[in-house]
C-alpha cells in the first residue's frame, strides 16, 4: 500500500509527529513517501525508516501558510492510496482540501490504526470511542503521540519539485510576523483567557505571565467570537486547537463541552473563575474561586519570585 504523508514541520526541521505518521503507516503494511511543504526538513524525513521517497515541494505559496494553496501545491505530486497527516490545524485543513480534490473521503484525528484499514477515533467530544473501516483512497489524519514513532537509519532518495508557477497566493507573511508568538498547539505550558476577562485588552495580563514562564496564549471560543481583537488561531477547544501542554491555566473560562474536548487531556489544569459552580473546576487538578482581576497579579508576583 503507498502511502502519502504531509510532513508536519516546526520552525526549520520537522516535528516529531512526522516520524509517528510513517510508524503508523508501516503499522498497516505501508510504504511512505513524504511529501515537505516548503522543502523543510527534507534531508531529515530521508533518514526516517520506512520512508522510501521524500519529495521536497517548493514554491512561494510556502511563505506563510495559507491552507488551500499548500494542499494545490501538495495534491499536485501527491500519489498513492492513502493521504496521511498530522491532526494538527493545519494538517487537518490541507488533508481535507486535498481529499475534497480528489473526492476521496476523509478520517480526523484517528487514535489508532488497524491493517484493513480500520479506523479509532474519539467523537463526541471524547465521550465516546468510534472504530470505522474506510476503504481506499482515502485520507486521514492521526493525534500526535498516539502511534509510536519510525526509527531512523533510513536512507530514502529526495527528489525537488518546484510549484511557484502554479499557485495564486495571497501574501500574508507581513501580518504573521507582526503577530508572531508561541503557538499554543506546540507549547507545554498554555495560559488562557475567556470572556470572564472583560475586555480583548486585559488579554495583555495573561501574555505578561505567558512571558515569564514561556507560555503560550490561549482563549476560549466565546472569547474568540466576541471580540474581533481575539484571532481564531489562539482557540483552544473542538472547533479551535486540541492541546496536551503539561500545565493549561484557564482564566475566566467557563468550561463549555467544546472547550474542554480540546485541553482536558493537558495533565495538569488550573482554573481561576469567579463562578463556584463553572464546569471547568469539574476538570481541574486546582481551582482558584476569584477574579482574574484578584488572581492574576498575585499570581504574576509569585512566579517573578521563582
Amino acid at each position: 500500500m503507498d502511502i502519502t504523508v504531509i510532513a508536519e514541520t516546526t520552525g526549520d526541521g520537522l516535528h516529531p509527529v512526522t516520524a509517528q505518521l510513517v510508524g503508523a503507516a508501516s503499522s498497516i503494511g505501508g510504504t511512505s513517501t513524504v511529501l515537505c511543504p516548503g522543502g523543510v526538513g527534507a534531508a531529515e524525513a530521508a533518514s526516517i525508516a520506512g520512508v522510501t521517497k521524500v519529495i521536497s515541494v517548493k514554491g512561494d505559496c510556502f511563505g506563510s501558510f495559507d491552507g488551500g494553496a499548500w494542499a494545490e501545491a501538495l495534491n499536485s505530486v501527491a500519489s498513492g492510496d492513502v493521504i496521511m497527516a498530522a491532526a494538527s490545524p493545519s494538517g487537518r485543513e490541507i488533508a481535507a482540501t486535498m481529499a475534497a480534490m480528489r473526492g476521496i473521503p476523509i478520517v480526523q484525528d484517528a487514535t489508532a490504526l488497524r491493517p484493513g484499514i480500520s479506523v479509532t477515533r474519539p467523537i463526541y467530544s471524547g465521550k465516546a470511542i468510534e472504530t470505522l473501516t474506510i476503504s481506499t483512497p482515502c485520507a486521514i489524519t492521526l493525534r500526535a503521540n498516539a502511534f509510536d514513532a519510525a526509527g531512523g537509519g533510513g536512507n530514502a532518495d529526495v527528489s525537488t519539485v518546484n510549484r511557484s508557477a502554479d499557485v495564486a497566493v495571497a501574501v500574508r507573511e507581513a501580518i504573521a510576523k507582526a503577530s508572531e508568538r508561541l503557538d499554543v498547539a506546540e507549547a507545554d505550558i498554555i495560559i488562557s483567557g475567556g470572556r470572564g476577562m472583560g475586555d480583548p485588552a486585559n488579554f495583555s495580563h495573561l501574555n505578561e505571565i505567558a512571558d515569564i514562564i514561556g507560555a503560550a496564549v490561549g482563549a476560549s471560543r466565546a472569547a474568540v467570537d466576541t471580540w474581533d481583537e481575539i484571532p481564531h488561531s489562539m482557540q483552544v477547544g473542538q472547533t479551535g486547537k486540541t492541546v496536551t501542554p503539561r500545565l493549561y491555566i484557564a482564566v475566566g473560562i467557563s468550561g463549555a463541552i467544546q472547550h474542554l474536548a480540546g485541553m482536558r487531556t493537558s495533565k495538569y489544569i488550573v482554573a481561576i473563575n469567579k463562578d463556584p459552580d463553572a464546569p471547568i473546576f469539574g476538570v481541574a487538578d486546582y481551582g482558584i474561586v476569584a477574579t482574574w482581576e484578584e488572581a492574576l497579579p498575585a499570581l504574576k508576583a509569585e512566579l517573578e519570585k521563582l
